[in-house]
């Protein structure tokens, strides 16, 4: 009986931690999504489109890692429209879908 229950609390507690790993993996990456998206608009104010690009890039990889919800896809779009503006050389038009994006990523629980 005694190593029955042993045997259950092993699995519970395996179980517990893998599931708390998930978490803990997409908060990280909504986490990092946000940092490189707060980057991306600082670099984007100072007219840096190139540089806006990069950090919109590795927040838009991050982002795409975050889990999935409503402010996950809006944040998704809105670095997408960064990364395309950037690419433009419209480092104000990047900075303003940054701006939104961040919005929504900040949202991500």
């Amino acid at each position: 009986m005694m190593r029955k229950l042993g045997v259950v609390a092993l699995i519970l507690g395996a179980l517990t931690f893998m599931v708390s790993g998930v978490s803990w993996a997409d908060k990280s990456h909504a986490a990092e999504a946000v940092d490189h998206t707060k980057e991306a608009i600082e670099h984007g104010k100072a007219g840096h489109a190139d540089v806006l690009v990069k950090h919109a890039e590795v927040a838009l990889k991050h982002a795409k890692q975050a889990g999935k919800g409503p402010h996950v896809d809006e944040g998704v779009m809105h670095l997408e429209g960064a990364i395309a503006d950037g690419k433009k050389g419209n480092a104000a038009g990047g900075t303003k879908h940054a701006e939104e994006a961040l919005k929504h990523l900040s949202e991500v629980k």
